[in-house]
Order: C-alpha cells, then structure tokens, then sequence
C-alpha cells in the first residue's frame, strides 16, 4: 500500500477500491435518493438547514413555509447546491391551510417519505400576561401542525412500509425558561407526540424521533441574540463553548432520515452543545 510521510512515520494512503468500497458503504447508510422530504419551516432558521442537508443527501425536497420571497431565497440555495427542490406556501398553523399544503406536497415529486416538522412560533409574554389567543396560537403551529401533517403522511408511509417523521422540539419541552410558558407546554406535547406517533407506526418502518437543540442563532430567537451578554451567557452554558448554527443539525437530520436509523424510534436527539448536560 502506497503511503505519505507524516507525524511519525508513513501514514497509509487507501487504494481506490478500498475508497469504493468506504464510499458505496457510506452511500448505502445514508444516501437519501430516490426518497422525497417535506420541510415545514424550511425556509429559515433549523428547517432551512435540514432542508439544504436532506437536498445534498440526494432527497427531493419540498419546503413548506408562509412567506413566498423566504421560500424562493431557500429554494434558490437548494438550487444551486445541486438539490431537487419545489415549495409550498401555506401557514401551517391555519388547519385549513395546513391539509392544503401537505396535499400540495405530494404533487411535484410523489408521496414524501420524510416528514421534518420545523416551523415554529416563540412568542414570549410573561405567563402572567399569556391570553388564551395567543396559547391558542402557539399550540396551533408548534403542536397541532406536527400533529395534522403526521396523521397526513404517517398512514401512507405505514402503508408503503417505510418512512420517517423528525419533528423539533426543544430544551423547554423538559425544563423551564423564562415567558416560554406557552413555548414550552407546546414543545413539551411535540416531545411525547413524537413518542406516540413512534409507537404508532414504527413497526410499519416508519420511525419517528426528534431533535432537540439548544440556543440556536435563528430569526425565531432574534430578540434573545440581540441582547451581546444574554447570547455570551448561553454560549457560557454550553460545553463547546457556543451556541448553535442551522448548520450544526445536518448530520443528525440525514441520520433520521435515512436507513442508517432503521432500530432508531422514539427518541430525543439532543443536538446542544452539551447545553442540556450542564
């Protein structure tokens, strides 16, 4: 085997079959072609990340979000990475809404076999001030969303015996944070909805899990990154010492969504830095 001198010595260079052979491994585990994803809340923030990781995987992608000149923005990165993308705009936390778009879904590229629910809404009123409307409003696109659309694809991709659903939750699902009362008790059903979607449906091949991020930069937490000593204080908190990126969530997103997760259901991903071992 050929070689190159390095730090102690010759470090072996591997032949070209032995690099066929990683990358057809690699590609079996988790290449996502031939597979169609749905993004809600693609356009920005996590879900855009996830969309643009599903895309480079090989997945069609189809981003779900409410503001067109957003989607278009997203599709045209997606574009020019080489993705297969089409987009959808409806707001999700309207039910009417809702089961239009995930009808739409189907149309540019066949019956999605990934369902990554990621939109969301962080509105942040002392609990004490929290009204009945806007509860109503948070539950409506962080909770009952993930619900309306999983009980849409769930049973299809039951039926075709395979399929995964990623929904986002968060460190406020399992502890308290400061005027995220609403936030939280949304998150927290989105956690134990992943839970019972899994038991569901994950021995049809469906496997459902979530992610759970820390602090991530994102126009949804834009009030919480303006404030320097705030932002410093929750990098302070994490064990890598920042917080986190859109970025940050590609590996775990193509892992769930693709075969390399088959014996993975009914999980909580964290993806935090070690945010939430401190």
């Amino acid at each position: 085997m050929k070689g190159h001198h390095g730090i102690g010595g010759v470090l072996p260079v591997p032949a070209l079959n032995e690099v066929r052979t990683m990358n057809s491994y690699l590609d079996q585990l988790f290449s996502l072609r031939d597979r169609v994803a749905v993004v809600t809340g693609g356009s920005s923030g996590i879900g855009r990340g996830i969309a643009l990781a599903l895309g480079q995987a090989g997945a069609a992608v189809v981003i779900i979000a409410r503001d067109q000149a957003n989607l278009d923005d997203a599709a045209g990165e997606l574009t020019r990475a080489g993705c297969r993308v089409s987009t959808v705009s409806a707001d999700v936390g309207d039910r009417d809404a809702a089961g239009w778009a995930a009808h739409q879904a189907g149309n540019p590229f066949g019956p999605p076999d990934i369902l990554v629910n990621s939109a969301g809404l962080n509105l942040r009123p002392p609990l004490a001030e929290l009204t009945a409307e806007v509860f109503d409003e948070l539950m409506a696109v962080n909770l009952t969303a993930p619900f309306l659309l999983g009980q849409h694809f769930g049973p299809q991709m039951a039926r075709r015996g395979w399929g995964r659903i990623i929904n986002i939750t968060s460190q406020q699902a399992d502890r308290a944070f400061g005027n995220s009362g609403g936030y939280g008790v949304a998150k927290g059903g989105v956690a134990s909805l992943t839970r019972s979607q899994s038991e569901a449906w994950a021995r049809h091949g469906v496997c459902c899990n979530a992610i759970c991020p820390g602090f991530v930069v994102t126009p949804l937490t834009a009030e919480v990154s303006a404030d320097p000593a705030r932002l410093a204080a929750l990098a302070a908190r994490t064990m890598v010492g920042r917080n986190g990126m859109p970025a940050d969530f590609a590996g775990a997103a193509v892992f769930l969504a693709s075969t390399a997760s088959d014996y993975v259901t009914g999980q909580m991903i964290r993806v935090d830095g070690g945010f939430s071992a401190t």
